[in-house]
């Protein structure tokens, strides 16, 4: 027994001389407390190491003389910790980022290329071959979650009064920050899950939103939110030449002008699970291109991206935006394409000033269950994103079965926090204000009070105004809904009014009736025409309604309103008007258009029926409530066409028949910038007087706008006909970042022109009154001579000090009319990324 005993403790004691030693861990970064992938985890001295995957996990088992181990990658600082020998132990790292680049790349001689360049053309010829674009159709699940967390927080910013308020909850911080993390203030975290379809010839892709879970600070599981947590707002591939990230055009490494617009090196070859694949280090070539700095694993056998780990570099032309970061892991489908299964972003925006803070939004994708399949019919794309009637899901148990990864203790922490948050009273008050400003109206129960922009006016016709108005939301009904507003004009001392009342009788296809009485002011000439005119004039408008008003008139309107989306390209309005007009100007028209010597009138009453049509091949839509916007169109032009038929004797005093056509594009010209055209026409094809014709849009503001004619004054030139093209390119940093000096203040050069062809026939000419019954002048208008166009161009310069936007208008044609300018400067607010 005791031989037995020694032989047994002699085992025992062999054993743990030769125990493996297991080291298992986690590598996350310190500030956004994300997972790292790919980092490098070695111990120290020696070659025994591991990767890290998707999650930041990593294994090693080995044994060596170091007892020390340490992790490294690009863009953050290395790492080291002790580690026991002889057992199995967790070992956890966070890493800071550090700010420089990578090293400078090695330039070959002639005779001797650049290994990396032969493995990046061999990627170019198999690009075809392995972007999953090339398939006719797939499928999958996708899960995603968002987080959006206030970083960057100083102890300035902690000592004011209001985050004193939300002190208690800032010193639980660190059980999210970790022993070496950055202290942040969660503000939101999403879960989603859907099915996501693509289909190619046309190409084609919906999104099915299922479930979704939604924590925010003073954010409610709203409609609209639940539609943009999902899979199509996260969708990047780098097989495109250029990828769109906060509404600006990066330019991939895969691209078609890699060896234009990047460096490469080959550091290294190593096997990525089951696939050997080379490691390509890359960098921009100009510092402040909007472009990578990276790495990518490429499959030696099929020369396609297994992985790829791409950061903004932090002097790219961008406002606001600290670091952009896309990790990204494939996998083959049966295909031979390549789709991606697991992503990551991470959009780091700059504290404006250094009392405030930062915010940090991350994003991630889980794909599963990918199918290649035969393409579906077009009928089932007609919505883009279709979210599910019971979507909002709460129950935890629910989440920990169906998510594809279960949270992280931070992830936990910070769906706590939240909830702790929401409940400060000082939180409370904030939100409720943003929300407002957001959203132009204050939410009381069923009602929103509102738009407040028009709460307050002046003019010379009405002097002060004071305006109150509301309107029913989705907690008094998703189908009804119900408007009004009151004014009072100081001066005039005349009430305005307005009522209305609108159905949805179906969400799926957005069939909606509208009904509307007002009885208020307005101005010819100034209002756009929403078929033509498709830029953004808000401010501009708002600044016309401040003054002289030009033209103005009194007006009692009736309308209805029909619409219906018959597709997701092909859209119907259907609309009625009644409108009576009273000039608050000297104006008269002949009662008998046929007679010059009938007698003259003011007031006079027009009816109408109006139909619209529009075409948008990829157009997408979001449902905000009881309203739907449109995100506008990916690649394909916008086509609109409307006729309007005056009636005569049932309300009307003329009859007349009008058309007008137009069609828009946005168009991605890679790194050369984005261009805009606009080409619109019209005409009215029977004697109308001119308020009736088309009053061409003015501008005599200061501020810039695309809807008007920056050199042309306010009612200088009215058609019955007329042909217009508009366009714009922004170059954004093309030319100044190639300039020196320039460079460093990140300005960016737009360069705009306008072309207007027009005129009036000789029989409407005929029809006008130029003098009232006493024989005094009347105000009148300019007609386009014909074959003499309208013509202006402008260059601007925008980006200056991130927020303005200065344009340099020339005109070039009608510059003997009197009271005009030759060139104007125009200025505008313009933030962009």
């Amino acid at each position: 027994m005791k031989s037995i005993f020694f032989t047994f403790i002699f085992l025992a004691s062999l054993t743990g001389i030769n125990a493996q030693t297991v080291i298992t861990g986690k590598v996350i970064d310190a500030e956004s407390g994300d997972p790292i992938p790919f980092a490098n985890v070695v111990i120290k001295g020696t070659t025994i190491g591991s990767t890290t995957d998707f999650e930041g996990l990593y294994r090693i088992e080995g044994d060596a003389k170091s007892d020390s181990i340490f992790v490294s990658y690009i863009g953050y600082e290395k790492k080291y910790k002790v580690y026991k020998k002889g057992i199995t132990q967790t070992v956890n790292f966070q890493l800071q980022p550090e700010a420089t680049a990578l090293d400078d790349f090695v330039v070959y001689a002639r005779k001797q290329e650049n290994p990396a360049f032969a493995i990046m053309r061999s990627v170019m010829d198999n690009k075809k071959n392995n972007d999953k674009r090339g398939l006719a159709a797939y499928e999958y699940e996708s899960y995603n979650k968002i987080e959006i967390d206030v970083d960057n927080i100083t102890d300035k910013l902690r000592e004011k009064k209001y985050m004193q308020k939300i002190t208690a909850v800032l010193d639980s911080i660190e059980t999210i920050a970790g022993e070496d993390g950055k202290p942040i203030l969660p503000l939101f975290i999403s879960e989603s899950l859907s099915k996501f379809y693509y289909r190619d010839n046309p190409r084609l892709q919906k999104e099915e939103v299922q479930k979704t879970r939604i924590k925010g600070v003073g954010i409610e599981d709203g409609s609209l939110i639940s539609q943009i947590i999902g899979s199509s707002f996260q969708e990047y591939n780098f097989y495109q030449n250029r990828m769109t990230i906060v509404e600006r055009e990066f330019a991939s490494p895969i691209g078609d002008a890699w060896r234009l617009l990047y460096d490469y090196e080959l550091e290294d070859s190593l096997y990525v699970g089951d696939d050997f694949c080379y490691l390509l280090d890359f960098k921009p070539k100009n510092d402040q291109e909007l472009a990578f700095i990276g790495k990518v694993w490429i499959t030696k056998d099929e020369f396609a991206i297994k992985q790829i780990d791409a950061t903004m570099q932090p002097t790219a032309n961008l406002n606001f935006i600290e670091k952009i970061k896309i990790q990204q892991e494939l996998e083959k489908t049966e295909k031979g394409q390549w789709l991606p299964i697991k992503s990551r972003i991470l959009i780091d925006v700059l504290e404006l000033t250094n009392k405030s803070a930062g915010f940090l939004a991350k994003f991630y994708s889980s794909n599963k269950n990918l199918k290649v399949t035969e393409p579906k019919p077009t009928r089932f794309f007609e919505r883009t994103i279709e979210l599910a009637e019971d979507a909002r899901e709460q129950d935890e148990a629910f989440w920990a079965s169906r998510r594809h990864d279960k949270l992280s203790d931070t992830e936990v922490n910070v769906m706590a926090m939240i909830d702790s948050l929401n409940q400060v009273p000082f939180v409370k008050t904030w939100t409720e204000i943003f929300k407002t400003i957001a959203r132009g109206y204050v939410e009381v129960g069923k009602l929103d009070l509102g738009p407040w922009p028009f709460l307050v006016g002046a003019n010379d016709v009405e002097g002060f105004r004071l305006r109150i108005g509301g309107r029913t939301n989705e907690n008094f009904s998703r189908k009804w809904q119900f408007n009004g507003y009151g004014a009072y004009g100081f001066s005039d001392e005349r009430f305005k009014y307005g009522l209305g009342a609108g159905i949805i009788l179906d969400r799926d296809k957005w069939t909606t009736l509208n009904l509307s009485y007002r009885n208020d002011i307005d101005q010819f000439g100034i209002q756009p025409d929403p078929l033509t005119n498709l830029g953004d004039g808000s401010a501009f408008l708002a600044l016309t309604q401040l003054g002289n008003l030009v033209r103005p008139f009194r007006y009692q309107q009736y309308r209805f309103v029909a619409s219906r989306q018959f597709s997701r390209s092909f859209s119907a309005v259907l609309q009625l008007n009644k409108q009576d007009y009273r000039p608050e100007f000297d104006f008269r028209y002949r009662t008998d258009l046929t007679r010059t010597d009938s007698p003259l009138a003011t007031d006079f009453s027009a009816t109408e029926a109006i139909i619209r049509l529009k075409f948008a091949r990829d157009e997408t839509f979001l449902i905000n409530d009881n309203s739907r916007f449109s995100l506008g169109t990916l690649r394909w032009p916008i086509f609109l066409f409307s006729y309007t038929r005056g009636f005569k004797g049932i309300g009307g005093d003329f009859e007349y028949n009008k058309v007008n056509f137009g069609v828009s594009q946005r168009v991605k010209l890679g790194f050369w910038g984005v261009s805009t055209y606009q080409v619109s026409a019209g005409k009215i094809f029977d004697d109308v007087p001119y308020p009736l014709l088309t009053a061409h849009i003015g501008n005599e503001q200061f501020v810039y706008t695309d809807i008007a004619y920056n050199t042309m004054n306010f009612f200088e030139f009215v058609s019955q006909s007329y042909a217009s093209l508009s366009y714009q390119h922004k170059f954004g940093g093309f030319v100044f970042n190639r300039i020196p000096l320039m460079k460093k203040l990140k300005w960016r050069l737009v360069g705009t022109g306008n072309l207007l062809f027009g005129g009036v026939s000789d029989s409407t000419l005929g029809v006008q009154v130029t003098r009232d019954e006493s024989g005094n002048e009347l105000p009148f208008f300019n007609v386009l001579e014909n074959g003499r166009p309208f013509a202006e161009v402008g260059l601007g310069v925008e980006n200056i000090f991130k927020f303005f936007r200065v344009d340099f208008v020339r005109r070039l044609t009608y510059l003997e009319n009197p009271g005009i300018d030759r060139t104007s400067i125009k200025f505008s607010f313009n933030l962009s990324l």
